[in-house]
């Protein structure tokens, strides 16, 4: 005690120096100058901006459709995760205003005090039964979900098991946990068989996966996976981010596009992609819900979503049920964009989702060919370190359900045009 003490001592006279001598533009930085110093020299966005392809925080300027407005510039969107195109979607639009009518515009509070409604109960009731759960609880992000849903289920007697591709929500979740991290070689069974093998058996063992990875556009391999989980006795948890919505009955997921959702323990998915919202929700067994609506930090010390996303999430989980036609749209013009994509000799990997990776495998032209694509009228995301390797730099281009075949095709043109004349691909 007396060393912390000592501590806070050294710490005030440390402050009281620095508060006599350091003053810069009429401002006063107590204990701060040595934090600042450390991210002066960070000048990386401000290299690209000077290049004329800083790619980033571009203002749009309506709703998100086919094609935006951005700068006065009208581009085709091929960068949006709304598979579904719901985003503008006047049902979801009036369905939210009644919600802040009746409701007013947020909650106060979290979940677990004031801040649960109704309409949030109502929800989950709605994707506990849409997924194939006893339960399931809502969360104000997706991101806040594997954050916090991870660190509950486990202690530092247990271990988690994960994707090297998983998202960074899942890592970070990972990373809050008590538990012993270990990972596997992406996709690949053999390796997460010899991570498990070393394990013992009466061990809690939680894999958690990506249903699809959000920039490769693959799947994982969740038969196989299941396998595993039954011979090494383990629980296995699925981010169905970029699944709900695309695959599966009704949108149900990868879990029911594989008819492995009984074999699934926990199933987590977002409401800002093919839900046209914001929030996220995890869905499990009846006892493991109970544990995690008393337990989870990032539910119970959140603020609850707001009245207007929790209604427009719920209007579109109708709308996608009502309209199955919608998802058989989604999966033909993403698989006439594949079929355009290779024929005009991309690199495009292994994906099997609408997310199509178009691999540059250098850093300063993946934020070239955004740039020119940009100005060509095309709308697409830069994937770099670390959401990648530093050889495996791509663009990624994704499809929604309303976009249109010549499109694609005004796409494919405007980016074939600039790969070839990067000497990405040949002519």
């Amino acid at each position: 005690m007396q060393i912390y003490f000592d501590f806070l001592a050294r710490f005030a006279k440390k402050c009281v120096t620095l508060h006599a001598e350091t003053k810069v533009k009429n401002y006063t930085y107590i204990g701060m100058g040595q934090l600042q110093e450390r991210f002066k020299s960070y000048r990386e966005p401000q290299k690209y901006m000077e290049a004329d392809v800083y790619p980033y925080f571009r203002a749009i300027e309506g709703k998100q459709g086919t094609e935006v407005e951005m700068g006065g510039h009208k581009v085709l969107m091929f960068g949006s995760n709304a598979y579904t195109g719901l985003t503008g979607d006047q049902r979801i639009i009036d369905a939210a205003k009644a919600a802040l009518d009746k409701y007013g515009s947020g909650c106060a509070g979290s979940r677990f005090l004031n801040g649960t409604l109704d309409l949030h109960v109502q929800l989950e009731k709605e994707i506990s039964e849409f997924i194939g759960k006893d339960d399931c609880l809502c969360f104000s992000t997706g991101f806040s979900v594997n954050q916090g849903v991870i660190p509950a289920l486990l202690s530092k007697d247990d271990y988690v098991i994960c994707d090297d591709r998983d998202h960074a929500s899942i890592v970070d979740g990972r990373r809050l946990a008590f538990a012993k991290q270990l990972h596997y070689k992406h996709n690949d069974m053999e390796d997460l068989e010899r991570v498990l093998q070393k394990l013992p058996e009466e061990a809690i063992k939680l894999i958690v996966v990506d249903g699809v990875f959000s920039m490769e556009g693959d799947l994982c391999n969740l038969p196989a996976i299941v396998e595993l989980k039954h011979k090494y006795n383990c629980s296995i948890m699925v981010d169905e981010a970029h699944g709900i919505g695309v695959f599966g009955r009704q949108g149900r997921g990868v879990c029911d596009h594989f008819g492995l959702t009984d074999e699934v323990d926990l199933i987590m998915g977002t409401f800002s992609k093919s839900l046209a919202s914001i929030g996220g929700f995890i869905a499990s067994d009846a006892d493991t819900i109970n544990w995690l609506r008393h337990t989870c930090r990032t539910y119970i010390f959140s603020a609850s979503n707001t009245p207007a996303a929790t209604a427009a999430a719920m209007t579109a989980l109708h709308i996608i049920q009502q309209e199955p036609e919608r998802i058989q749209a989604l999966w033909d013009v993403t698989n006439y964009a594949l079929k355009r994509f290779r024929e005009e000799g991309f690199e495009i990997g292994d994906t099997e989702s609408p997310i199509i990776p178009l691999y540059v495998r250098d850093v300063e032209k993946t934020f070239l060919v955004t740039a020119l694509a940009f100005k060509a009228g095309v709308f697409i995301n830069p994937v770099i370190p670390p959401a990648c390797a530093p050889q495996d730099t791509l663009v990624r281009y994704a499809l929604m359900a309303t976009h249109t075949k010549e499109q694609v095709d005004r796409s494919v043109v405007a980016l074939k045009k600039i790969f070839v004349e990067q000497g990405i691909i040949k002519g």
